[in-house]
């Protein structure tokens, strides 16, 4: 997955726009305004619960196009004290996305920093510095932190191990005789065995009987526990909003090219492949790696935008709308907290807008000395 998706020259995600109707596949900030001005009111609410910090990394994991976080500093613009505290702080890979990120946070080059003679680059949305990193280890440490991952861990690469008459195999990639690829059995153990057997502490005897095949992310744990100690350390939190199941992850590999499912091994490169995030496996990596952090959820993408006041929040854009408009908001709103086909929809049958509302999934973790984030805390 890794190869296929961030390989520097032929990296599904590396070199082209892959959002949006016209990319591969749609992700919810595309979808509406709606959903980055609702994370903006979770970061909010909690720098107020961290003590209102004067400096704060606001951090987004795998930022797409910048929608998100655009979005979100425009809808915080007006809280002076919140955006004033704000370093943006993007990790990215790929070069392309970077540009488009750039251009969508409507960028510019600030003041220079006389300390280091380089240039700060400032998004002009709110006035706010941002940085790009190529991974969460080299955003600088030691200052309160929001970390917002939305998306991004069904990304990571995942070994999924077959259940045999010798144990748990794992499955590899192998090239068959006419040069395509395959899938085969490990003949012995691999290292992500490791992974597999520390997994298996956090489940029931019962779960794992259940299944014939399950998948372990070693990067997802590895992420959470740097993640947790970050937050431990320094104050803040994080927010993960991905889809995903709460016990052991199965087979769900799988891959999307222009928003249809394909065969995984099917041109390498050419699609992007994601998994079911092991929100389980989340928890116990965070609370393994720190005391000081509290997890809370997951709960539903439904449950958590519609406490956060998302219903508000359309019947005020409904109110100010053009003639044109409604439409597209109502559409996006059931997306974003809708469950299967929208009722109201009188379009054609293959456009009918699906709701995505139940099948994403949203968890926290925060330091515990900030006590329980919203809406968690209701």
């Amino acid at each position: 997955m890794e190869e296929v998706l961030t390989n520097p020259k032929a990296g599904f995600y590396i070199n082209r726009d892959v959002f949006g109707a016209e990319g591969d596949f749609i992700t919810s900030p595309e979808v509406s305004q709606m959903f980055g001005e609702m994370i903006g009111v979770w970061a909010m609410c909690l720098w107020e619960q961290m003590g209102q910090p004067t400096k704060v990394n606001l951090v987004e994991l795998g930022p797409g196009r910048g929608t998100l976080m655009a979005d979100l500093l425009r809808g915080t613009s007006k809280f002076n004290k919140f955006k004033e505290s704000l370093h943006i702080r993007l990790v990215e890979c790929s070069p392309t996305l970077k540009r488009i990120q750039r251009k969508n946070l409507k960028c510019v080059d600030g003041d220079s920093n006389t300390e280091n003679a380089d240039t700060e680059t400032i998004s002009s949305i709110a006035g706010t510095p941002v940085s790009w990193h190529p991974v969460l280890d080299e955003v600088p440490s030691g200052v309160p932190t929001i970390i917002i991952a939305h998306e991004f861990f069904d990304a990571l690469p995942v070994h999924q191990f077959q259940r045999t008459s010798r144990g748990w195999c794992e499955k590899m990639v192998d090239i068959a005789e006419d040069s395509s690829f395959r899938f085969v059995l490990s003949p012995s153990p691999t290292p992500a065995n490791l992974f597999l057997m520390r997994r298996f502490k956090w489940a029931a005897k019962e779960e794992v009987a259940k299944l014939d095949q399950i998948e372990v992310c070693p990067s997802a744990m590895e992420l959470t526990e740097s993640i947790a100690k970050r937050i431990g350390s320094d104050g803040g939190g994080a927010l993960v909003i991905d889809y995903g199941v709460k016990g052991l992850a199965s087979d769900t590999l799988q891959a999307i090219r222009k928003h249809k499912f394909v065969r995984i091994l099917d041109d390498p490169g050419s699609a992007d492949l994601s998994v079911y995030v092991d929100f389980a496996s989340i928890r116990h990596s965070a609370e393994d790696a720190s005391d000081q952090v509290a997890v809370h959820g997951p709960i539903t993408q439904s449950q958590f935008l519609s406490s956060l006041g998302i219903n508000f929040r359309i019947e005020a854009l409904l109110q100010n709308c053009t003639d044109e408009q409604p439409e597209s908001l109502q559409v996006g709103y059931w997306q974003l907290v809708g469950e299967g086909e929208a009722p109201f929809w009188e379009g054609p049958d293959d456009k009918v807008p699906i709701g995505m509302g139940t099948r994403y999934m949203v968890m926290a973790l925060v330091n515990k000395k900030q006590g329980a984030p919203v809406p968690f805390n209701s």
